[in-house]
């Protein structure tokens, strides 16, 4: 919990310093609602003076993650109203064209900041290209876009996600003393680069283990577009194809483990499968022994991030940055603020409820009250 606390707390202190201007934030935990809401538009709040210009937000969607709906839509519009700044944030619901769409009418409508969160780097980078001719400046949120021409990317230490996901399957596997495991990968989406660096990082816990022949990689396959019908099909097929026979599953994210979990229990069979968001799903999932652990990325550190990154571009600065990330595409260091990542297992479920992520009441609901109690929810 200490680690926990001071991560949280040194990610807050390069966050104050990401914006020249004075901003508060709400604190109020995420809902746990899974549908997308409609677009949102703000006015300047009349609780912090008006800051001239106006910020455009594009999310991706609002199935491969329910964190686009119910945690960054709310982070970044609290953010952008405690600090007076007109904002418009709406969802491509997986649609490159809609996406496209969406900047063509933001930019013709005066935004001076986009923030996208692209569906892949060659549309993203196409976005980004329009909005540079029309003297807009982009961010590049939570995925990088290869190619891409954006100011600042903001987002998590992936590669860190992924190394956390690869440290989480050993050690469940371990207190489950299982020898020799056989292992299924079912990696995020191809063309998005934060499934490459989630898998970067599982991988440099994994591949050395497969090599010596302490682990064996049963099977490996990536899910197109995040989807979760798709990664659960494929799971499927994996699981068919070896027999019943695996000890544990490397899902890149809360929904992929779910989508996981539910075939294994049509198999009768648990067994360890890890996640990504720390999801209300996936964390009643820990509770009742489905899913091994998540990782927790602070969405509310990354959208307060990205605000203070918007606000200094419309007052002509450059946002405050913890260092740089490597285009690989264009050979760029792309400046970049990173957030640290957490794993989350039964032990310290406790922590995301004590850090206002989800609510007790969301997460202990019903027959979830007793695991809650366990696990020393109070």
């Amino acid at each position: 919990m200490r680690r926990f606390v001071m991560a949280v707390a040194a990610i807050s202190m390069v966050l104050a310093a990401c914006s020249s201007s004075k901003s508060s934030s709400s604190s109020s935990g995420a809902a746990s609602a899974t549908t997308a809401a409609p677009a949102t538009t703000a006015a300047p709040a009349t609780t912090a003076a008006p800051i001239s210009g106006k910020v455009g937000v594009i999310l991706p969607d609002s199935k491969s993650s329910v964190r686009w709906e119910t945690a960054d839509r709310k982070y970044l519009g609290d953010a952008f109203t405690a600090a007076g700044v007109q904002f418009d944030i709406q969802n491509a619901e997986g649609d490159k064209t809609k996406m496209s769409t969406i900047a063509d009418q933001m930019i013709t409508e005066g935004v001076k900041v986009l923030l996208i969160v692209n569906l892949d780097s060659p549309s993203g980078a196409a976005i980004e290209q329009k909005a540079a001719a029309a003297g807009v400046k982009t961010i590049d949120y939570d995925r990088l876009t290869l190619g891409g021409s954006a100011s600042v990317y903001v987002s998590f230490d992936n590669v860190m996600v992924g190394t956390l996901q690869g440290n989480g399957l050993v050690k469940c596997l371990a207190d489950k003393n299982v020898t020799k495991p056989r292992i299924v990968e079912l990696n995020g989406s191809p063309t998005d680069n934060n499934a490459t660096l989630f898998a970067q990082g599982y991988n440099s816990v994994l591949d050395p283990l497969y090599a010596n022949g302490s682990y064996v990689k049963v099977d490996d396959q990536s899910v197109p577009d995040w989807d979760n019908q798709k990664g659960g099909q494929i799971f499927e097929q994996m699981l068919t194809k070896a027999g019943g026979k695996i000890d544990g599953v490397l899902a890149a994210n809360d929904g992929l483990g779910n989508a996981a979990i539910a075939v294994l229990k049509k198999n009768n069979l648990q067994l360890p499968v890890t996640g990504q968001d720390a999801s209300l799903q996936g964390l009643q999932n820990i509770l009742n022994g489905d899913q091994c652990m998540t990782v927790y990325k602070a969405v509310k550190k990354e959208a307060d991030a990205a605000s203070a990154a918007a606000i200094a571009l419309l007052q002509g600065n450059q946002p405050q940055t913890t260092g740089t990330v490597k285009d690989t595409q264009s050979g760029k260091d792309v400046p970049a603020v990173l957030a640290t990542p957490v794993a989350i297992y039964k032990a310290n479920v406790k922590d995301v409820v004590a850090d206002g992520y989800v609510t007790k009441a969301d997460l202990c609901a019903g027959s979830y009250a007793a695991e809650c109690t366990a696990a020393g929810i109070n």
